[in-house]
């Protein structure tokens, strides 16, 4: 019962990985922008369908695909940050616009905005490959890995003892073992990687200092001298550009894309991130291994339906629960609340030392 259980979590905790690596440029992208992208499952399925697409039809190489998602998913999110997000840009020097439903009109037209790219996205994706299934490049790995939890050995118990009995207490045998998917763990260490440097490089450097001030204080940045505008593109391009490297990581995996993987990605990414914190880049990695353990576990009890089920469960308890973030609050290490800090660092001349706290 208890190897059944530690099997579950473990298979959560790797799935979970690839939910944290998904959801990573979405809540990126949140952090910098203050708006939600709706085309950024779309904008990695677009571009997984083009690797795909050069599979198929032109046999491409492996690391040409992988070069090829990563850079159409940029290209593809510039064009959406061009077409929906473009007067965000001017926030700093414009005032708010017509209030739409009580909040700002540039708000809802970037997200509806957002919704029809992502319906267009998807369409030229199914045009481009109009079968279910599609073949992608695999990496998968076809030997698992064994993890013995206790070993026991027992040796003859007396002169008397018969034959028989001898050599059956003389075998050493695994009482129990766990099984790891090596590609699987790999995403999850992958997932891992990218949020540990992509946090350090926020609170470190001086680049992520001044993503984080332009995020949380546009206005301010503004009259410093930064380039607002700039630094906004360059953010949303680098979200993007995970976007690219997510789905070339997990479809690697699988082995094959389907018209349901853009919905796939923004889902799960949104729920990893908002589990985390959305906007707290830390924050999606945890997010992404609790919402792992709880759909394996759910999925044991309940059955696929039961996966689901919990999966839309933790959405709506994260809707309705108001708390701040699964990471650590002492700690700003996305673009978000408390960057202000890292503003006063920058206009003192000085290099970030330590993260900027949050209020």
């Amino acid at each position: 019962m208890m190897i059944d259980f530690l099997q579950t979590t473990l298979d959560g905790l790797l799935d979970g990985g690839s939910y944290a690596l998904v959801g990573l440029g979405l809540s990126l992208t949140f952090g910098s922008l203050r708006r939600l992208n709706l085309a950024y499952g779309a904008t990695a399925m677009l571009a997984a369908y083009l690797g795909a697409w050069l599979h198929i039809r032109h046999q491409a190489p492996v690391w040409l695909v992988a070069l090829t998602v990563v850079v159409a998913a940029t290209l593809i999110g510039l064009y959406v940050e061009r077409l929906c997000f473009a007067a965000t840009r001017d926030e700093a020097t414009q005032p708010r616009g017509a209030p739409i439903a009580g909040a700002d009109g540039r708000e809802v037209v970037a997200l509806a905005s957002s919704f029809a790219i992502w319906m267009q996205l998807e369409q030229l994706a199914v045009n481009l490959l109009p079968r279910h299934l599609n073949a992608f490049p695999s990496l998968a790995v076809d030997q698992n890995w064994f993890l013995p939890l206790w070993d026991v050995s027992a040796s003859g118990g007396g002169a008397a003892g018969s034959a028989g009995s001898a050599g059956s207490a003389g075998s050493t045998g695994s009482i129990a073992e766990l099984m790891i998917r090596p590609d699987r763990l790999m995403l999850a260490l992958l997932a891992v990687v990218l949020t540990m440097g992509l946090a350090r490089w926020l609170q470190r450097s001086r680049a992520g200092l001044s993503w984080r001030a332009v995020a949380d204080h546009r206005t301010a940045a503004h009259l410093v001298g930064m380039p607002v505008a700039r630094l906004q593109t360059l953010g949303f391009a680098a979200a993007c550009a995970l976007s690219g490297i997510a789905a070339f990581a997990v479809l690697s995996v699988d082995g094959q894309v389907t018209p349901m993987f853009g919905m796939w990605v923004l889902f799960k990414g949104l729920v990893a991130a908002m589990l985390g914190g959305l906007g707290s880049v830390r924050g999606v990695l945890w997010g992404g291994l609790l919402l792992g353990v709880v759909e394996a576990h759910a999925q044991t009890l309940l059955g696929a339906q039961g996966r689901e089920f919990a999966t839309y469960a933790l959405l709506f308890a994260v809707l309705v629960w108001p708390r701040r973030s699964l990471a650590d609050q002492g700690s700003s290490n996305a673009p978000g609340p408390g960057a202000g800090n890292g503003l006063r660092a920058l206009v003192a001349g000085a290099r970030p030392t330590h993260p900027a706290e949050r209020p």
